[in-house]
């Protein structure tokens, strides 16, 4: 059984930052990519930041400069460090990893259960 807990959501005013952490656990071999996407009401699920088991990122240009993804492998967590937050970044997040959870496994798509960034102006 693996599960991913994401924590660290909260209410900001804009300009403000806010940290994200997303901790996986269970059953777990050896984690691919990471990532954080984000879902605001009535819009589509996006990607805001993916970054790869080597540590290579990426990042739309939505929040470039303004997000930092990283990741502690021997902890099986990713943060996102989100500064100079925007109404606009007002979401759910949810964390994603491409992980396997035992020796000769595939690699598997796993979904955090989301935590709530609200930004007020």
């Amino acid at each position: 059984q693996v599960q991913l807990v994401e924590s660290g959501g909260g209410l900001v005013q804009a300009g403000g930052s806010l940290r994200l952490s997303c901790a996986a656990s269970g059953s777990i071999f050896s984690i691919n990519a990471m990532r954080w996407y984000r879902q605001a009401p009535g819009k589509q699920r996006e990607l805001v930041a993916a970054i790869s088991s080597s540590g290579s990122t990426n990042y739309p240009t939505s929040v470039k400069g303004r997000f930092t993804i990283s990741r502690d492998n021997a902890k099986n967590t990713v943060y996102l460090q989100m500064n100079s937050l925007k109404p606009e970044d007002t979401a759910v997040y949810y964390c994603n990893a491409d992980l396997s959870p035992y020796s000769g496994s595939s690699y598997y798509g796993y979904w955090g259960q989301g935590t709530q960034v609200t930004v007020s102006s």
